[in-house]
């Protein structure tokens, strides 16, 4: 299907119907098919749109119920919600804080290593920092921490969901760049295009997301060393035996071996690895007594309720995103990139700028859905490296998410926080952990073997 020459008009329209639908509040994934269905019904009466985009889309919405890649997201999700509800956290806090505790910034080190796992096991961000706001949190404040660090921390951490694989993030934006890059090649004239793999993002994105947990380790303890009184030791009683530890931290780290080691391994799928994190997860659940039927039955209704909003959303922005090209959105969008003063680099800085503004109020499904089909083939076909792309956008979100004042970390914390510890307190504590974000991208921009180096040794 050939794209459509630009109707400015219909297409300004397009946008505007669509912002004013999310700043209404209303439903995304309605506002964004119900926008786009009365676009294109306005284009047929002026004959400014050709009907055959509309009927693309069925085959489109049976491809994406059809897509492998994309079951691994309610398998995924199934795995969270277990873990979450098993009070795996809870316990990984408790023990954490009594092993490191007793040391200047030892709170605030096992808040960063539970974030780290807890991203690593379930990859759901607004469960992690709730979670561990209404655990970590309390401890912190009665054992004399800063408020400021202290929330910036537990809001930092809780956002390593984003970029520590396996997470629903790298799922949705392996799966739209990999449409987008295969769209590309086929421009390009090359007809046996390469692929890229959710697994290849996976894969990328491991180094960079260990590397922010060394940034925000690294921080904590320069805190703690510079300014002892804002991060004080525990008394050493507090702390736990190491085999209560253990048997708590092994079961953790035995289900990123079993899932994020057999995708790394070449042994499994996303999907495949997914399905046996979900079953892994059960069992652990089961065998700590805490997944009777009333909590199978409460896991079941949210694993669904999320799942149906992640595919709403994305049959949503199909719609959307094919009546955009029918009005010409994407030579637009194309034009407009390519023409910017200093190539690749200025289009990369400008999709980069448009979604960290976006990440204020668009949650990230709903930024991968609609921006990345429009903005990916472009950047491709100026010769920007897929992989290290991904990488790249999911620490841009990540780091749009803890932005004030519209953080949705920043929401979700302070959600849970004490009314004594204020909002300006809390946008105070997450700017040193915002700029060892951008440190990271820094370094990613200026180092892409950072994202690229593994995923060429495992898959070549």
């Amino acid at each position: 299907m050939s794209a459509a020459e630009p109707q400015l008009d219909l297409l300004l329209l397009l946008l505007l119907g669509l912002a004013l639908g999310l700043l209404g509040g209303l439903p995304v994934a309605f506002v964004l098919g119900g926008v786009a269905l009365l676009a294109a019904g306005l284009g047929l009466l002026l004959g400014g749109f050709d009907a055959a985009f509309l009927g693309a889309l069925p085959n489109r919405l049976f491809d994406t119920l059809v897509n492998p890649t994309l079951l691994a997201i309610p398998l995924f999700v199934f795995m969270g919600v277990v873990l979450e509800r098993s009070t795996l956290a809870e316990s990984l806090l408790t023990r954490m804080a009594g092993l490191f505790g007793h040391r200047r910034g030892g709170l605030a080190v096992a808040v960063v290593v539970v974030g780290a796992l807890l991203a690593a096991s379930t990859g759901i961000v607004g469960a992690t920092v709730v979670t561990m706001g209404l655990i970590a949190l309390p401890a912190m404040l009665r054992a004399g921490y800063d408020p400021k660090l202290a929330t910036g921390a537990i809001a930092a951490s809780g956002t390593l969901g984003q970029i520590i694989p396996p997470s629903i993030v790298l799922v949705l934006l392996g799966d739209q760049l990999g449409n987008a890059y295969q769209q590309a090649q086929l421009a390009q004239g090359n007809f046996a295009p390469g692929t890229l793999s959710v697994g290849d993002l996976f894969a990328g994105a491991l180094l960079p997301g260990l590397g922010l947990v060394l940034l925000y380790l690294a921080y904590v303890l320069w805190v703690a060393w510079r300014q002892p009184a804002r991060a004080p030791a525990l008394p050493p009683a507090e702390r736990p035996r190491t085999a209560t530890v253990l048997a708590d931290l092994l079961p953790a780290l035995g289900l990123v071996v079993l899932v994020l080691g057999s995708i790394l391994a070449g042994i499994a799928t996303p999907t495949e690895a997914a399905a046996v994190g979900a079953l892994g997860a059960t069992v652990f659940a089961a065998l700590r007594g805490q997944l009777d039927l009333a909590r199978l039955v409460a896991v079941a209704r949210d694993t669904t309720r999320i799942s149906a909003m992640v595919f709403a959303i994305l049959f949503g922005a199909t719609l959307f995103a094919l009546v955009f090209r029918g009005f010409g959105g994407d030579l637009l969008v194309h034009d407009l990139l390519a023409g910017l003063p200093g190539g690749t680099t200025s289009a990369l800085l400008a999709v980069m700028l448009l979604m960290f503004l976006l990440g204020f109020v668009l949650d990230f499904i709903e930024i991968t859905v609609i921006v990345v089909p429009i903005v990916a083939p472009v950047l491709f076909l100026l010769g920007v490296d897929p992989v290290w792309l991904g990488v790249m956008m999911a620490i841009n979100l990540q780091t749009s998410f803890l932005t004030p004042p519209f953080g949705f970390a920043l929401f979700y914390l302070r959600g849970v926080a004490p009314p004594a510890i204020p909002t300006t307190a809390i946008y105070r504590g997450v700017l040193p952990f915002i700029g060892l974000q951008l440190l990271m991208l820094a370094i990613l921009w200026f180092v892409p073997g950072l994202a690229t180096w593994l995923p060429g040794l495992l898959y070549g």
